[in-house]
């Protein structure tokens, strides 16, 4: 048991400081490492009624239903079609499987703690609430998502329902 412990640690401590990056438009956002369990391209969605328009629905996952939402929607953006670069991120949520659509996967980066930032506070209005730190890369500004706000108390109820 200790084992595994230890070897847990060791993983999270390789994946510190390392975001998947990934694009909604023109802005360039960053999930740690941590949260990610697989990058997938885009499946058949079964929609279900009832839902926020950001939920999409749910897939089958090699026989695992795991909820999708639409990162552009959830996030207040238009409207986009899906096409051969649209990706879902699945994300492991407090033992929680989500889909997250994304417009673009681009690539794994490590940012040192020392080029992560908060966010201002005045921009720390609804809009970024889902929006926990600022990194600076060679490329430009990375918008570190918070995994544990992307969804409320109700959502993760409703997707707990479905499972």
């Amino acid at each position: 048991m200790d084992y595994q412990k230890n070897e847990d640690a060791d993983t999270e401590d390789m994946q510190t400081g390392r975001y998947l990056t990934f694009s909604i438009g023109d802005v360039m956002f960053g999930i740690e490492m941590l949260y990610i369990t697989e990058i997938i391209g885009m499946q058949k969605i079964t929609e279900l009624p009832d839902m926020p328009d950001y939920m999409k629905g749910i897939i089958n996952l090699r026989g695992k239903i795991i909820p999708v939402l639409d990162v552009r929607l959830l996030f207040g953006k238009e409207v986009r079609e899906f096409d051969d670069r649209t990706c879902v991120i699945v994300i492991d949520i407090a033992g929680v499987p989500i889909g997250l659509i994304v417009d673009r996967v681009s690539e794994v980066v490590t940012i040192p703690s020392a080029d992560v930032s908060d966010v201002p506070k005045a921009s720390k209005g609804q809009n970024n609430r889902f929006v926990k730190n600022i990194g600076k890369t060679e490329g430009g500004v990375v918008l570190i998502l918070d995994c544990e706000k992307l969804l409320n108390d109700q959502d993760i109820s409703e997707i707990t329902g479905l499972l």
